[in-house]
């Protein structure tokens, strides 16, 4: 499965660069491709191309704030969830969508 997705926190700092962590460590040891923008307080970093976007099978939108750029996602299967529920539990969210993507 190929993985985009943003990170952002209210800050900009702490939960947004762990939430980034935690769910390309979790995609990468269950096999999948990822790669995750972050929007924080020096602005967007790893910032995801059209390509990247168009390959992917699903969108995860870790974030605590209002996010720049949400409309490159448009027709895209689009996951919303908090910072703190990615940090918490990475694999399980994937293990997740895996099962919801696998259905269709």
């Amino acid at each position: 499965m190929k993985i985009v997705g943003v990170a952002a926190c209210t800050s900009g700092i702490a939960h947004t660069y762990i939430a980034k962590q935690k769910l390309e460590k979790a995609a990468k040891s269950l096999g999948h491709e990822v790669h995750i923008e972050t929007q924080g307080t020096i602005g967007t970093e790893d910032e995801l191309t059209a390509e990247e976007i168009a390959q992917a099978d699903v969108v995860i939108l870790a974030t605590d704030i209002k996010i720049g750029g949400k409309e490159r996602f448009s027709g895209k299967k689009v996951i919303e969830i908090p910072t703190s529920m990615v940090i918490k539990a990475p694999k399980g969210l994937i293990a997740k969508i895996e099962t919801e993507i696998n259905k269709t």
